[in-house]
């Protein structure tokens, strides 16, 4: 035990990453993956984890290497480049934050077997969610996730297994690219955010920063297996919860609700059927405290990213920014909740499209960032690093491209 112990000290970062991806990009939209078209995207899941993980490992390294955020890092390549972010943050941050709160609140309210109504329990996550970030600030959030992660880990790899178990069709891995502009919608919003959005290399580099303060061992070295641990974690799930999918929905006569609770219920459903009807609280608990650790990490991500990009482009430290800003997001919240609160589908559709519209963005400028003068020279990309992040600002805006032109 002492040796998990250690191990476990010495992740936090990588694992607050994998908390706030593995959630609505997993348990939404990697299962409907597998549901709808089978295997037929597993293409997708692979070439986007693939072609994003530069980008994302960019927040930690140059945080590791400057001591600064890449926020600090956009500043110093232009006052422009800054204040586009803070734009693209005011104009996605309440749109995602509603998108995961309605699937824990759904989650919950099934859970507790309609106790109280879905927009009851989002004012109540979001609350709870505040009142932890207020009082136990970085540290509880560094230990509450491992074991929340753990815990998902192991009860969606057993479902996994038990479903490949119990199947007796053949498996089908024959892969397609979609032609219908519903199923390119899908397909984009489905790429947007596998294993999660782009700009959430900006919250890992501030969480870097705040492990390093509590954690003096946290090295670069540390920093970057703490990062790959976190990042190989999302990639095995997204496959696991696309297979959960395939094997018990696809081919079926139900199809997933874009009512939060309905589709909660089904998701809970879909790992009894491969469990057994012992696990529905288990598994319950386990998707519903994924889902709150994604809640609880872009509630805290969004408000201390835009705190952080006030005090730069305005030259001034406001003692309680972090508080202001997290009270701003939350309201936000619950305003755009109840009035998309029974269009969950949409919800998450129109967030999950604009983050892979504005991944090429962050893709660009953390490439630019890491190879320029501002990063010291032994901490820049190898020469694989830079081909393969070419080779995702290429991925990233030619999808883009060909979903507006088949869109328009």
């Amino acid at each position: 035990m002492s040796k998990i112990n250690k191990l476990l000290k010495k992740l936090g970062p990588g694992l607050l990453f994998a908390g706030a991806a593995i959630g609505v990009s997993h348990l939404v939209q990697s299962t409907r993956a597998g549901a709808e078209f089978g295997m037929g995207l597993l293409w997708a899941l692979i070439l986007v984890n693939i072609f994003k993980y530069p980008f994302f490992q960019y927040g930690p390294r140059y945080a590791s290497a400057t001591g600064e955020s890449l926020l600090d890092g956009y500043y110093k390549l232009g006052k422009g480049i800054l204040i586009a972010y803070a734009i693209i943050t005011l104009a996605t941050m309440f749109t995602i934050q509603t998108a995961v709160t309605i699937v824990t609140a759904g989650l919950a309210a099934s859970l507790t077997n309609g106790l109280f109504s879905t927009e009851v329990w989002t004012i109540i996550i979001i609350l709870i969610c505040s009142i932890v970030l207020f009082f136990g600030k970085y540290k509880l959030l560094d230990r509450l996730i491992k074991y929340v992660i753990i815990l998902l880990t192991i009860s969606t790899i057993l479902a996994t297994l038990m479903a490949f178990n119990n199947n007796t069709n053949e498996i089908i891995l024959s892969q397609f690219l979609p032609e219908i502009t519903t199923e390119i919608a899908f397909l984009i919003a489905f790429m947007g955010w596998m294993p999660a959005p782009l700009d959430i290399s900006v919250w890992h580099s501030l969480w870097s920063l705040e492990k390093q303060k509590t954690n003096k061992n946290f090295t670069y070295k540390s920093s970057l297996f703490d990062f790959n641990v976190g990042y190989i974690g999302t990639v095995i799930l997204g496959v696991a919860f696309m297979s959960l999918g395939y094997l018990v929905m696809f081919g079926g006569d139900t199809s997933f609700s874009t009512s939060a609770s309905l589709f909660s219920n089904q998701l809970i459903e879909m790992y009894t059927s491969s469990l057994g009807e012992w696990s529905y609280y288990i598994i319950g608990i386990a998707a519903f405290t994924t889902m709150l650790s994604t809640t609880i990490t872009t509630l805290d991500a969004s408000p201390r990213s835009m705190n952080r990009t006030t005090k730069l482009l305005i030259n001034k430290d406001f003692k309680h920014g972090y508080l202001f800003w997290l009270a701003i997001l939350s309201v936000g919240t619950i305003f755009i909740f109840f009035l998309f609160s029974s269009k969950m589908g949409l919800l998450v559709k129109i967030a999950t499209i604009l983050s892979f519209l504005t991944a090429p963005f962050y893709a660009i400028i953390n490439y630019i960032l890491i190879s320029s003068e501002y990063t010291p020279k032994e901490y820049r990309p190898s020469m694989k690093l830079h081909i393969l992040s070419i080779l995702g600002i290429t991925f990233l805006i030619g999808f883009s491209i060909w979903f507006l032109v088949k869109w328009i």
